[in-house]
This record gives C-alpha cells, structure tokens and sequence, in this order.
C-alpha cells in the first residue's frame, strides 16, 4: 500500500514545452543516515532493492517515458552532514542545481522526520531567496516495518500540507511501483511549475508591450 497526499494547487500543462521531446529534470535525494535514500534511487533505476549502501554520493541520469516522452532524470543521491547540528544543511550548489527535492525519513526514526522539517524549511528560504519554482516530495520510507513505527502517517501528511507539497509513505524493499510513483509525480510537479513560470512570463510581455503602445500614444 502505498499513502499519497498531493499539494493543493495544480495547474494544468498541456501547452508545456512545445514539441520538445526529450525534457530533463535535475531531482536531489535528501534526508538522515540510513533512511533508504539510496534504496528508493536504486529501486527506480533498476527495480531492484538493495539493503546496503556504503557512503557514497552519487549523480545518476535515467530516462524514463512519460506520456510518451522521453524524460531525462538526473539524480542526486546526497550524503547527510556528519555534524548533528547541520543536519539539515542543504549546500547552495546543491540549491541552484535542484529542479525538484525528495525529502526521505524513516517511519521509524523520529531524528530522521526531524531533519526533514529543517530541510523543508532550509528549502523554502531558499525558494524565495532565489525565485526559484523547485517542487518538494516528501517521502516516509521503510512502511514495511509498521511494528517500529514511531512517526505516524498523520504527521507526514501535516507537515507536507504545511509546505504545500506532496507527500508518500512507501516501502523501498518491498515495492517499485509505490517508488516510480514518487519520481514520477514529482516530475509533474515539476512540469506544472515550468509552465505556469513560462505562462506568467509571456503574460508579463504582453503587458509590457499593451504598456509601450499606449504609452507612446498618450505622448503623441
């Protein structure tokens, strides 16, 4: 089973793009130690689960179809600062490259649901710092292991509702499909967010233009 929340505005984006056919979407994977950020990505890239991760980070690039498009992900899999007070560190490199961020914790660690209430906070300073439409899931991992649980789906559910973003609970080693899910909604996200950026441009240059003719006009 798989528990999803989705945000609350959606936009449509039918008009996304024109007739490109391959899109890119930079993802970064944030979140605690051992919290199965590597799992999820692995999953996704090859539908395979893999309980054991040395400290390694990663860029990967994948590409998938969606509505019959070839979509290009390229994702960061991150390594969690080793200092305890910075563990929702999120560097400015990793801030300007990210089109879209999955926030994992474990639903049995509540240090690990901690850190991602910092991340999603560190994320929205940035987002208005650098006018930036990067779209955030946030994802509880390890839903197998209900009999550990100590972070309950209504908390994740409050804190995504909070920040306006979506929200999963899934079980990396038990299921791709609830995994696929993940990356593949917030890349709509993040395709929505691309439109309606677009869109509000090109509203802002007709109002520019409509300005510049009537302007010349009242001075004639």
């Amino acid at each position: 089973m798989v528990v999803q929340v989705k945000p609350r505005i959606r936009y449509s984006s039918k008009t996304m793009e024109g007739n490109q056919q391959k899109v890119e979407a930079n993802i970064l994977l944030l979140g605690a130690e051992n919290v199965g950020k590597s799992a999820l990505t692995v999953r996704f890239l090859t539908r395979r689960f893999i309980g054991e991760y040395g400290d390694i980070e990663s860029i990967y690039s994948h590409t998938d179809k969606i509505d019959g498009r070839d979509i290009c992900f390229n994702i960061w899999d991150s390594l969690c600062p080793q200092n305890g007070e910075e563990s929702g560190y999120i560097s400015d490199r990793q801030l300007q490259w990210a089109d879209g961020y999955i926030l994992v914790y474990s639903i049995c660690d509540r240090a690990s649901f901690n850190v991602v209430q910092q991340q999603v906070q560190c994320i929205r300073q940035a987002k208005q710092k650098l006018a930036s439409t990067a779209q955030i899931i946030i994802v509880g991992n390890k839903r197998d292991l209900q009999h550990r649980r100590t972070v309950s789906s209504e908390e994740g559910r409050l804190l995504a509702l909070s920040a306006d973003c979506g929200f999963f609970e899934v079980s990396a080693a038990e299921t791709y499909h609830g995994v696929l899910m993940v990356f593949h909604e917030l890349f709509e996200l993040i395709r929505e967010a691309r439109a309606l950026k677009k869109g509000t441009a090109g509203f802002k240059g007709i109002v520019r233009s409509m300005s510049a003719v009537f302007g010349r006009k009242r001075t004639e």
